[in-house]
């Protein structure tokens, strides 16, 4: 177990919008000190002024994660303006939408810069000074697509791949090293998030998440919860369990059942057209936000609520929820097919 959270100081990658807005929100709420860092320069100022508004302490740093100098800089001006580094969270993340025939290698390549390397940067530039202190948290915010890759997503659910691998190697020679220096991943399912409205398209169409759909904040909590409770994983959301376990139980039958109707691609496009405004290469304009234009689809996680934040003898129970998350996702979707 962790320091609580108003002994921490936390640094939040990606925190201009989404799951980072929301966690700094959480964090902020629980009183921890906080370094955000984004692109965006007004988003992310207009995080971190809410958050001073509300008596939290908070530094913000312009960053492109996808350059090493950059992410160096912000644990550097974090332990100038706090001493130490406590919890670091990567969650920057950008998404390009196509067939890998249609995608630009040069798109693919940004992909990769910055969900997987951007990560790296990440855990490079805090590992020095968690090192120095003997212990911290280092949580890497991956996705269901580190599990079961998808078509018209290759590049991100590459480098979502990528991320849960290096971290895995890294949670291994900590364990060995400084035992008191965690890795969590984070596999959420489908977040409502602006994600979907900031990706690069290049379907004719705008993309939209594979329901179900769940709110940002539960990632939020569950980021919460692993900063003080620190753990190997943590799913987000029923579905990303089920998705999971689906792809180890059997790979060949998950890629039928994608692949019945085509559902797996259409459930991806929207009906409305792309309009070429995406934050692939530079961030869109704007204060920025924590929710996308998906919540009329979002449900709760009773899993993650019970189980992924919950003590331990509420493990033991696990089998009985899962079944019964599976029947319902089953239900559910024999439901939106008739309709």
């Amino acid at each position: 177990m962790a320091a609580p959270l108003n002994e921490q100081v936390v640094v939040i990658v990606g925190a201009s919008s989404g799951i980072g807005r929301a966690a700094a929100e959480k964090c902020a709420q629980a009183g921890a000190k906080l370094v955000l860092a984004a692109r965006g320069e007004e988003a992310l100022n207009t995080v971190a002024e809410e958050i001073r508004i509300g008596g939290g302490q908070v530094i913000a740093v312009p960053a492109d994660i996808a350059y090493w100098p950059q992410v160096e800089a912000i644990a550097r001006q974090a332990v100038e303006a706090y001493g130490r580094i406590d919890t670091w969270v990567n969650d920057a993340a950008v998404s390009q939408y196509g067939t890998v025939e249609d995608t630009p290698i040069e798109d693919i390549e940004r992909v990769i810069d910055v969900n997987l390397m951007g990560t790296i940067h990440g855990i490079k530039a805090a590992l020095p000074y968690m090192r120095r202190q003997g212990q911290g948290t280092i949580i890497n915010i991956g996705s269901v697509l580190s599990q079961r890759s998808v078509p018209l997503q290759a590049a991100y659910c590459a480098s979502k791949h990528g991320v849960k691998g290096f971290s895995e190697a890294l949670r291994l020679e900590l364990k060995r090293d400084y035992p008191d220096i965690h890795v969590t991943v984070v596999f959420p399912a489908s977040i409502n998030t602006p994600l979907f409205r900031h990706a690069k398209s290049d379907m004719g169409v705008r993309p939209m998440p594979i329901p179900p759909v769940y709110q940002p904040e539960l990632v939020a909590d569950a980021i919460v919860s692993a900063a003080v409770h620190p753990k190997r994983r943590v799913y987000a959301g029923d579905a990303a369990v089920i998705f999971s376990l689906s792809e180890r139980i059997s790979p060949a039958l998950t890629d039928r059942i994608m692949m019945i109707g085509s559902w797996i691609f259409k459930t991806q496009k929207s009906k409305q057209p792309d309009d070429g405004q995406h934050s692939l290469y530079d961030p869109l304009p704007g204060s920025g936000s924590v929710h996308g234009d998906f919540g009329h689809l979002s449900i709760p996680s009773v899993w993650t609520r019970l189980f992924e934040m919950g003590s331990g003898w509420r493990r033991l129970l696990m089998p009985v929820a899962l079944i019964g998350s599976a029947v319902v996702a089953l239900f559910r979707r024999q439901g939106e097919a008739s309709s």
